[in-house]
Parts: structure tokens; C-alpha cells; sequence
């Protein structure tokens, strides 16, 4: 493969943030195939019941988040990534066969997944990488969810569990090396996530100027 650093790109965020777009960008540069790890999620909760894997299912039984904490759902979301942890791996597993670039982006790749798959990838003699958007704004969130989903009025405690996640995300990530990207500005994204993947290694100063860490 050329023209990119990686034959496997995982790009993990929070929901909200703008992932499948900046990742329909990167697919299209890398004339390469995308894969939306929402759609694998749907399947495995649809193969699977809450009495054998209860941790797939803790939100069958909530109609709304919005009555519960901010907290609580963000355990919950947290729980749920941590279980569907052994499906990323499995996706992955399935494009080292193949020998055409793809993105595998989703709410539910965890920071974890993707060093393992990195792992595989590097067993494997391929490139598999992974970069994690960071939104820490709710309002900026909520924006998001209101151009997005328009009919679905202001979603603003979504919004508020969708920051938490991102800062959870960012710790996680960072706790295993991986790159963390500021999501704004908006049209600077797909070079500074390039700039980022191009970086890992360089040190700490130099992650400094290129991308944004949540919390540093």
C-alpha cells in the first residue's frame, strides 16, 4: 500500500464529535474502504441477549439516559466499550486479510482495542494505527447533535455524557501512547490527524505542537 502511514487506521472519539466525517475524508484520500463499527455493534447486540452477555445490553432497559446521572450512563457506555473490545479485535483481524486501506471508526473503539490491534498489525507485518478525536465542550456537543439530528430537539445531557467520554477516551489513550486530536479547528482535522500518526515516537514536546491533549 502507499500514499499513507498506515494500511489500518482505527479513529475513536465520542459520539458527536465528528469522526465519520473527518474518516470519510481520510478513506476517500486513501482510496481506501471505511468501516462504521456502529453497524458491527448493532450485530452483535442483535446475535445477543442480556441473560448471556449482560454487559451488551445495560441500555436495553433505560428508555431515556436523560433520567439517570451523568455518571451512571457514562459507566455504562464505558462498561459496554469494554465489552465489545474482542469485536474490534475480530473487524481487525478481518481487514489484515486484506489488502486494501481501510478506517474502522466508532463511539465504542477503546483505547485498549487498538494497542492490541496494533499488536496484531505489527505481528502481521502490517500497519495498523489509531488516532482518538477529543471534544471536551457539551455546548459545542449539543451544536453538533442539533445540525446532525435536527427533529430531535436540544440533547443537551447526551451532549454533557459525550464530553465526559471524550475525556475518558483521551486519558485512556494517552495512557497507552496513542495520539489524541483536538476535533476543532474543523478544517485543519485531517492534516493535523496525519501530522499526529506521522509524530508518535517524537517525544512529548513535540506531540505538544502539532495536537491538543485534553487535560494537559
Amino acid at each position: 500500500m502507499t500514499g499513507t502511514s498506515w494500511d489500518i487506521l482505527l479513529v475513536g472519539g465520542a459520539s458527536g464529535v465528528g469522526k465519520s466525517r473527518v474518516a470519510a475524508q481520510l478513506v476517500a484520500e486513501a482510496k481506501g474502504f471505511m468501516v462504521e463499527f456502529d453497524d458491527v455493534v448493532s450485530a452483535v447486540e442483535a446475535m445477543t441477549t442480556a441473560e448471556h452477555h449482560p454487559a451488551l445490553h445495560h441500555f436495553d432497559t433505560i428508555p431515556d439516559t436523560a433520567q439517570l446521572a451523568t455518571e451512571q450512563v457514562l459507566d455504562l457506555q464505558i462498561a459496554t466499550a469494554r465489552a465489545l473490545e474482542p469485536a474490534v479485535l475480530g473487524v481487525v483481524r478481518n481487514r489484515l486479510t486484506v489488502d486494501v486501506p481501510a478506517v474502522i471508526e466508532g463511539d465504542y473503539l477503546t483505547p485498549a482495542a487498538a494497542a492490541a490491534a496494533i499488536q496484531e498489525g505489527r505481528a502481521a507485518g502490517r500497519r495498523v494505527r489509531a488516532v482518538f478525536l477529543h471534544e471536551g465542550d457539551a455546548a459545542r456537543i449539543t451544536a453538533n447533535y442539533a445540525s446532525r439530528e435536527p427533529d430531535s430537539g436540544e440533547q443537551r445531557h447526551r451532549a454533557q455524557v459525550s464530553a465526559e467520554y471524550s475525556r475518558w477516551l483521551g486519558d485512556q489513550a494517552r495512557l497507552h501512547a496513542l495520539p489524541v486530536v483536538a476535533c476543532r479547528p474543523w478544517d485543519t482535522l485531517a492534516a493535523r490527524i496525519g501530522r499526529a500518526l506521522g509524530a508518535e515516537g517524537e517525544g512529548r514536546e513535540r506531540e505538544r505542537e502539532l495536537f491538543e491533549l485534553p487535560g494537559a
